[in-house]
C-alpha cells in the first residue's frame, strides 16, 4: 500500500499558496485493508474513505469511463492494479495531477510543473471531454488564478469550445453549476469566469440570462476590487439588467440560494439610488428605505451603499460618495430611532400617527442633504 498527496493541495504547495485541505490517493490496496484500519467510506460504491482522526479523504486509485450523458455517468473501477499514473490521467488539469509521495518526492507524469512555470491551464487527456462540469472547473480556476498569470492553453481553449457546441453543458444539473459560480464568485477576479465562458459560447446554457456584456464585467470587477462578499458581486450584475421578475426566475431556475436572489432583488429595485452621483429628496429616501424594509432590517441599506460605494470606488468622486454615505447612515440611524410614544402622547393615533412618524422620518432624512 502506498499513499500519495495528490491535486490541489500539492498545486498550491508548488504555487506557494496557502494549502486548506489534503486530499490521499491510495494505491495497491483493497477497501476491506482501510476498513479494517478504522476508515470510513464515503458512499456505498464509491473507493472513497475518511481518515479516522483527521477526516480527509483518502481515495483508492481508480480509473472512470463515460456511461452516460451529464458529468454523473460514470463507471468507477477501483483495484490494487491501478497504477498512480492511471490515476493521475483521470484528473482534469495537468496542474491537478501532480501527486507528491510520503518522502515528499513530486511524480509529475502530465507536466504540471512545467504548466505551473508557464502559467498554463492545460487538459490531461481527450478523456476532458467526458465530464462537461470540467468547462466550469477550467473558467474556476482561470478566474482563480489569473491575478497571478494563469491563462488557458490554446488547445485547451479550443476544446472547451468543442464541448460547448456538444450541447452536453444542457445535461449538467443547477445544483453543480451554481456551486462552481459560487466558488467562482470567491475568486480573485470572478469576471474572468463569465468572460471565459462566454467566449466559447457556454453562457446560455449554464447561464441563460446573464449576457457579460462589457459593462457587466466592468461592474463585477469593480465589485470584487470593493469587496469579498460573494453576495454583492452576484448582486451588482443585475443592475440595469433585468426585471424583478426575471431575476427571480433565473434564481428559480439554478437553485440559487434566497440570500442571494433577494440582494440582486435589491440590487435591481434600487439602481438609480446605486448608479446616481447625488442622493435622492428626502421624500425618495423615506420611500426607498420603507421598500427596503429598513426600520426591521438597517442590513439591507448597508449592502445598497456598497453597491453603491463599489460603483464609484475608482472615480474622483469616491469622497463625495462617502461623505454622503456617512450622512444618510446618521441620518437613517436617528430616523429609526423616533419613538412613536412622544406622538401619542400628542394625540396622534392609527393613521394619522403614521402620518406623523413618516414626517418626522422625512424632515431628519432631510439632514442628509445638508
Amino acid at each position: 500500500m502506498e499513499v500519495y498527496l495528490v491535486g490541489g493541495a500539492v498545486r498550491d504547495k508548488l504555487l506557494q499558496l496557502p494549502v486548506h485541505e489534503h486530499d490521499w490517493v491510495v494505491v495497491g490496496a483493497r477497501a476491506e485493508e482501510l476498513l479494517k484500519q478504522g476508515f470510513q467510506q464515503v458512499g456505498k460504491d464509491f473507493p472513497v474513505f475518511l481518515h479516522p482522526n483527521t477526516r480527509e479523504e483518502y481515495a483508492l486509485a481508480r480509473t472512470e469511463r463515460k456511461s452516460g450523458k451529464g458529468h454523473t455517468n460514470f463507471d468507477v473501477f477501483a483495484s490494487p492494479n491501478v497504477t498512480l499514473e492511471d490515476d493521475l490521467a483521470r484528473r482534469d488539469l495537468t496542474i491537478n495531477a501532480i501527486a507528491e509521495s510520503e518522502n515528499g518526492t513530486i511524480i509529475d507524469p502530465y507536466q504540471g510543473v512545467k504548466d505551473i512555470e508557464a502559467r498554463k491551464l492545460r487538459h490531461v487527456s481527450e478523456a476532458f471531454i467526458e465530464d462537461p462540469l470540467r468547462v466550469l472547473r477550467v473558467a474556476r480556476f482561470a478566474a482563480r488564478f489569473a491575478h497571478i498569470g494563469f491563462t488557458v492553453a490554446t488547445e485547451t481553449q479550443q476544446l472547451l469550445q468543442h464541448m460547448s457546441a456538444s450541447g452536453e453543458l444542457n445535461h449538467l444539473v443547477p445544483e453543480r453549476v451554481w456551486k462552481e459560480w459560487e466558488k467562482a464568485l470567491l475568486s480573485e477576479t470572478p469576471a474572468v469566469f463569465l468572460a471565459l465562458l462566454k467566449d466559447i459560447d457556454a453562457l446560455p446554457q449554464v447561464l441563460p440570462g446573464v449576457t457579460a456584456s462589457d459593462t457587466q464585467l466592468h461592474r463585477l470587477q469593480k465589485m470584487s476590487d470593493f469587496s469579498e462578499s460573494a453576495h454583492l458581486r452576484f448582486a451588482c450584475l443585475f443592475i440595469k439588467q433585468a426585471t424583478p421578475e426575471n431575476v427571480k426566475q433565473f434564481c428559480r431556475r439554478l437553485a440559487i440560494p434566497n440570500h442571494y436572489r433577494d440582494c440582486a432583488l435589491l440590487a435591481r429595485n434600487n439602481e438609480d439610488f446605486i448608479t446616481a452621483t447625488e442622493l435622492p429628496g428626502k421624500e425618495s429616501l423615506a420611500d426607498m428605505l420603507k421598500q427596503i424594509d429598513y426600520w426591521r432590517r438597517p442590513e439591507k441599506l448597508e449592502q445598497l451603499l456598497q453597491l453603491r460605494q463599489a460603483e464609484f470606488n475608482q472615480s474622483e468622486q469616491q469622497q463625495n460618495i462617502a461623505q454622503q454615505h456617512r450622512k444618510l447612515q446618521f441620518a437613517a440611524e436617528k430616523a429609526a430611532a423616533l419613538n412613536t410614544q412622544t406622538l401619542q402622547q400628542q394625540g396622534f393615533t392609527g393613521k394619522a400617527l403614521g402620518n406623523a412618524l413618516h414626517q418626522q422620518r422625512e424632515k431628519i432624512l432631510a439632514q442628509a442633504q445638508d
